[in-house]
């Protein structure tokens, strides 16, 4: 892309970088900013600098925060007995979309992925182990892609705990195997944390 401004080209090029931002695209944006009062422009600057600097990870289920424990976490109607386990804050974020869980969340970070070369140690399990184990929980929800991936993660968890009395459940197959959670629609993945199925440890 040609441009009479190298500043203008190299906007052009950060914002491209982003995932789904091709560069007409980034070029429309790039124009708004410039046509934007400069005080919005430091605004919206200032936004993703404090977010990079400051955010956090929560300490007990790896979710994102602002501080120390995520809102999530330390919200007194939340059932802190019943953990939903999922992949990423992705997902956690698709799941409180559909306002069916009032339970609390474990981030793993990934699944386990020999051919990537992501092992269990590699995955926050250790400190889902030692949640369950310290903790007064009844059930795990094992929201996880149904993939070869996320089945190898859940069988490796059931095993971990198969001699600690917690109740470890999947979400139903709503979801189809193969598929990525994040990309099922609201209603879909609702059903299936309500009617979500026992895992047979």
């Amino acid at each position: 892309m040609n441009l009479s401004s190298k500043l203008l080209e190299n906007t052009v090029e950060a914002f491209s970088s982003l995932p789904g931002i091709g560069k007409k695209t980034a070029l429309r944006l790039a124009l708004h900013l410039l046509q934007t009062e400069s005080e919005e422009v430091v605004s919206f600057c200032d936004a993703i600098v404090k977010m990079k600097k400051h955010i956090q990870f929560c300490k007990t289920c790896h979710n994102i925060a602002d501080d120390t424990t995520c809102s999530i976490c330390l919200a007194p109607k939340r059932d802190k007995k019943v953990v939903c386990v999922v992949e990423g804050i992705k997902e956690v974020m698709a799941i409180e979309n559909t306002q069916q869980f009032n339970g609390v969340y474990h981030v793993l970070g990934g699944v386990i992925a020999p051919i990537e070369g992501i092992g269990p140690n590699d995955l926050n399990i250790d400190s889902l182990i030692d949640r369950v184990q310290n903790q007064s929980i009844d059930e795990l929800i094992m929201a996880i892609s149904p993939t070869i991936e996320g089945e190898t993660t859940i069988f490796y968890i059931s095993k971990q705990l198969k001699d600690h009395p917690v109740k470890i459940s999947t979400i139903a197959r709503g979801v189809s195997f193969g598929g990525e959670l994040e990309y099922a629609d609201e209603l879909t993945l609702g059903r299936s944390i309500v009617s979500r199925v026992s895992y047979k440890k």
